[in-house]
């Protein structure tokens, strides 16, 4: 039987227009010309197809061939995902390097998981045994630090009649199932899933367990739960990229799907350079080896940048179906909302806010709620989660634009950097005062049990401090330092210790990048110990603010964030003496 096949008779960019398409369907995948570029259908209209294409069309005219395939556009699933680095349509890089050099060829056809490779499978079910839909076959050890579940395809079920162990290829019958019906289902540990596709789960839960990400301003005052949704939106030269890369670094996520969606190409080479090299503070083990790399950098054609989200999380939700906690980020899903105005346009469809497409909001809402806290399928009650965080880059900073509000709507932890803060040197650059964070009382428990029983209302101390200092700062700006009451001048100096102390943090310094939850707690507990201590005496007439400053406990306070962790006998010294110290000045 010949293959089926279109014409083309209208070329746009990335947009291709064929004829004679009458049997193609919605976001099947075809191979456009003879070059067998990989193209999706995007619209149909009649027996006409608009084709959005992932490669460079120039060179390709009306007349030439669209080949059918019958398929959606999918990602391969399965062991050999960790350690990969992958273009928007889940090519790997390194093979695409081996065949065509250093810029990618055109219509080059490489798989997504490596069909050579053998790896030991342990079954953990035997023969006779009855098996539904997410239930875990076997194991596979894919690297040092992840075993990688082998599970039942979805609607699949029945009795294992084969089970098979020993060194496996993907593409190998590992078990086969024999359903009600009588059919035999051979079960590789090869999967395929359509992209646009959520994968299935047994049921949401409210996420409860904070991410920890080492980043105090994050864990402290504005957290994300395992299985939230946060965004970082903000200008150029902000730190989006850099906030991101620590959180991917230093989160406690099992498993990393890192998305470089459209940014700049020297940025996500830092990455792809530096990733490998990285110790996972965690384990002590390399990074890579519970990463996932997927690079569509702005240079790279435009419409797999749209591709190339949903394929890193359906990579993700693959992990999280293991009972894996995964994080996934995506940066930037501006440059995916671009993509999607510019195939808009080609399409000559009605456009929205600032030549957005009506749809945005749905697509931008439909990626990010496929985050969640979820039970997995399966008889075993396992419990994953997929955390997602996305960087939000707004023309010249403008938190109104269409992308940024679309994202706030249905994100629930907003960390906004700042121009003003990046200028000062003041880093990370989130700004205290208009970042938000609303799983507070749902990770308030594992702080109060896990960390300190006052930890949330020091948390809160701390807050209204920052608030009430930005009030102040606009009084001493009108009328000076001497318009202010003692008890005032007091908030203003331990929200500069706040500040200075505490929310600024070098991510290129080996001590003070990553810093836990206790240590966190017991350095915002010492800076706190000035407002608490102080309350007592700033009512004293005598009361020296210039002899408050030069304390020697101060300069203690200023080089706390070098102490290491587990030296927590230091922390409560230090608290005492502070009390002693300021209440000495009476």
């Amino acid at each position: 039987m010949s293959e089926e096949k279109g014409t083309i008779i209208k070329v746009s960019g990335p947009l291709v227009v064929a004829s004679g398409m009458k049997h193609a369907k919605m976001y099947e995948v075809v191979n456009v010309s003879d070059q067998r570029l990989v193209g999706e259908v995007i619209e149909l209209n009649g027996d006409e197809a608009s084709i959005q294409v992932y490669e460079e069309t120039g060179g390709i005219g009306p007349g030439e061939p669209v080949y059918l395939t019958g398929q959606t556009l999918s990602v391969e699933l399965g062991p050999g995902l960790l350690e990969s680095i992958y273009d928007g349509i889940q090519r790997p890089l390194a093979l695409i390097e081996k065949a065509s050099g250093s810029f990618i060829g055109r219509g080059i056809s490489v798989p997504g998981i490596d069909r050579k490779k053998k790896w030991e499978f342990k079954p953990t079910v035997a023969n006779g045994d009855t098996v539904g839909e997410g239930d875990v076959l076997g194991e596979v050890q894919e690297t040092t630090l992840i075993s990688h579940k082998i599970m039942v395809p979805a609607d699949i079920g029945g009795k294992i009649s084969e089970i098979h162990s020993g060194e496996k290829t993907v593409e190998d019958v590992v078990a086969v199932i024999e359903g009600d019906d009588g059919h035999k289902h051979k079960i590789t540990m090869l999967q395929k899933w359509p992209i646009r596709i959520p994968r299935k789960d047994a049921g949401k839960r409210v996420p409860r367990e904070p991410l920890i990400t080492g980043t105090r301003i994050l864990d402290t005052l504005f957290p994300l739960s395992k299985g939230g949704a946060g965004c970082i939106p903000g200008p150029f030269g902000a730190g989006k990229t850099v906030t991101q890369q620590t959180v991917a670094k230093y989160c406690d996520a099992q498993v990393i799907v890192y998305v470089g969606c459209g940014e700049r190409g020297n940025e996500m080479t830092d990455v792809l350079m530096e990733f490998p090299e990285l110790k996972d503070p965690n384990t002590g083990e390399p990074l890579m080896k519970r990463t996932v790399l997927i690079a569509n950098t702005s240079n790279m054609p435009v419409a797999a940048r749209e591709a190339s989200v949903y394929t890193g999380i359906t990579i993700a939700e693959y992990y999280r179906d293991m009972g894996y906690n995964v994080a996934l980020m995506a940066d930037s899903t501006s440059r995916w909302a671009e993509a999607m105005r510019e195939m808009s346009g080609r399409l000559e469809e009605m456009p929205g806010e600032e030549g957005y497409p009506a749809y945005l909001g749905s697509r931008t809402a439909g990626f990010y709620e496929r985050a969640g806290a979820v039970e997995c399928l399966g008889s075993d009650d396992r419990v994953g989660s997929l955390t997602v965080i996305g960087a939000v880059s707004p023309p010249g900073g403008d938190l109104s634009e269409p992308v940024t509000q679309n994202t706030l709507r249905v994100t629930k932890v907003f960390w906004g950097l700042d121009a003003n803060l990046a200028r000062r040197r003041h880093f990370p650059a989130i700004n205290w005062l208009t970042s938000y964070s609303l799983y507070d009382e749902n990770v308030s428990a594992h702080w109060t049990k896990d960390v300190a029983e006052d930890s949330m209302s020091l948390r809160n101390d701390a807050m209204r401090l920052l608030q009430e200092e930005s009030k102040l700062e606009e009084i001493v700006r009108l009328v000076g330092m001497d318009a202010l009451s003692p008890k005032e001048r007091l908030i203003l100096e331990t929200a500069k210790s706040i500040r200075e102390d505490f929310l600024f943090q070098n991510a290129f310094d080996p001590v003070d990048a990553y810093t836990s939850l206790k240590k966190q707690y017991w350095m915002l507990k010492c800076i706190m110990a000035i407002y608490y201590a102080g309350q007592d005496v700033v009512d004293n007439e005598e009361f020296d603010f210039n002899a408050l400053k030069k304390l020697s406990v101060m300069e203690k306070i200023v080089k706390v964030k070098d102490i290491k962790d587990g030296k927590w006998d230091y922390f409560e010294k230090l608290e005492k003496e502070v009390q002693t110290a300021i209440r000495s000045l009476k």
